[in-house]
């Protein structure tokens, strides 16, 4: 069950950079998002999916 969290979680990952990129967020905004799911991989997921742009709230 481990061996599948980490792809899982990648998967994610690139899938909210993508959505963050075709996002309507000025450039700024965009990298800092981008960054912050880098960084934080899990922690930045979450984050952007209930603020950054594209998210539910964006």
């Amino acid at each position: 069950m481990e061996g599948i969290i980490g792809p899982l979680i990648l998967i994610a990952d690139i899938y909210a950079i993508v959505k963050i990129v075709q996002s309507s967020a000025d450039t700024v905004k965009k990298v800092i998002w981008v960054l912050l799911v880098l960084i934080l991989p899990v922690i930045g997921l979450i984050a952007w999916y209930f603020a950054g742009p594209g998210g539910q709230n964006g």
